[in-house]
């Protein structure tokens, strides 16, 4: 492990850095010698061609960075309509030469000034969100989708220390999936928990998330399995999720080999308890990069089901571009595997303007109460790090 200073160093630099969760502390890839930004023209090129590099083992022989929610909606052929919102690059992926381990506990001290929170502002009030609620629960009973995800967004302009929010995120909230990106006129900070891929050979599987209870002094563990058992909302969203993610493997794996590797399970962060599934599966041969990340992306459990006919309508109603949100991050290898989360639990700080997304599930059974006031418990713990 190399000492927590060298990240004050490379902060000074100035240069483009990542930092991503591991299994035992972080990764930090720095000294990018590409620096791909990805277009509606140029996806399929980039995917195709990350496998036709040299696939000898280097901790470096990989594109590291993400997709944005356009750009994979483009990719499986849906179109959206033109949008307000920030005009960010649709996805951008960096080939590391330097790779640094880094412990669990990042210390780092900045200089930064408090910031003024009180700025932040929501796009959709809650009466906005009510009027989009109702319009969803009709399309439920008329059986157009099961499931919907609705997006709601705040945001505020501010000049930020990324590498301040994330170590500060990284102690009070860490998530297996985090992430730093930190480049001239943006970062991204996220402390997401789904992972979406998870490919190493001919194995792949993915993480699926659906169901979120707020923490209390008197809730444990144990006490929110059982309330997620006993929850018939909670269970029919799980439930769906699950069948749908088990779906898009099936597309991609041999018939027979996708099953549940862990069922409804519960993991525990800062605010809340999560809900959670592990499915996987054996690759068809011949398999490749693109068709992966066709059939996973965008993740089913931060959009809805079925994943198709619910983007449409999704993206009929929402008036501001995601971005990011909903977007996967990770890398592929050039022998093939690859990680890719779901952008979740993120603030997009670009050219000093922060966006922070957030989205709860609706189904037949859901409150629009309660929902909106779930979407803000998951935005508070990225917006206390400004206080």
């Amino acid at each position: 492990m190399i000492k927590q200073n060298y990240l004050i160093n490379i902060n000074k630099t100035k240069k483009p850095f990542i930092i991503y969760k591991s299994e035992k502390g972080f990764d930090l890839y720095t000294n990018f010698s590409k620096k791909i930004i990805l277009t509606n023209k140029n996806i399929k090129n980039f995917i195709n061609k990350t496998t036709k590099f040299n696939r000898k083992k280097k901790d470096t022989n990989l594109f590291i960075g993400f997709f944005g929610y356009e750009i994979l909606n483009n990719l499986i052929g849906i179109k959206l309509p033109k949008q307000k919102g920030l005009k960010f690059p649709k996805g951008i992926f960096y080939k590391p030469e330097k790779k640094i381990k880094l412990a669990n506990k990042l210390n780092y001290i900045t200089s930064q000034k408090k910031l003024d929170t009180s700025n932040f502002k929501i796009n959709i009030n809650k009466k906005s969100y009510k009027k989009i609620f109702n319009k969803f629960k009709k399309k439920i009973k008329l059986g157009e989708t099961y499931q919907i995800k609705i997006c709601t967004k705040y945001n505020n302009k501010s000049k930020i220390d990324p590498l301040d929010f994330f170590c500060r995120l990284s102690k009070s909230n860490l998530a297996p999936e985090a992430f730093l990106i930190k480049d001239k006129n943006f970062s991204i900070i996220s402390c997401s928990p789904e992972n979406l891929i998870t490919k190493k050979g001919n194995f792949i599987s993915t993480k699926p998330i659906a169901g979120t209870l707020k923490k209390t002094k008197n809730i444990n563990k144990k006490k929110a399995l059982n309330f997620f058992k006993k929850n018939i909302k909670e269970t029919k969203e799980h439930n769906m999720i699950v069948d749908m993610e088990r779906s898009d493997l099936s597309r991609i794996c041999i018939p027979g080999t996708v099953k549940i590797i862990k069922k409804k399970i519960i993991e525990e962060y800062k605010d809340l308890f999560h809900y959670v599934s592990l499915v996987g599966g054996k690759l068809k041969k011949k398999t490749k990069t693109l068709d992966i990340i066709k059939a996973m992306m965008p993740g089913g459990s931060v959009i809805g089901c079925p994943k198709i006919s619910t983007l449409n309508l999704l993206n009929s109603q929402e008036r501001e571009n995601r971005n990011i949100y909903t977007g996967s991050f990770g890398y592929i290898k050039f022998n093939g595997d690859m990680r890719f989360n779901i952008i979740i639990r993120a603030i997009l700080n670009y050219k000093n303007y922060s966006e922070i997304s957030v989205a709860s599930g609706v189904v037949i059974d859901s409150n629009p109460k309660h929902e909106f006031n779930e979407n803000y418990i998951k935005a508070k713990a990225l917006m206390d790090l400004y206080k």
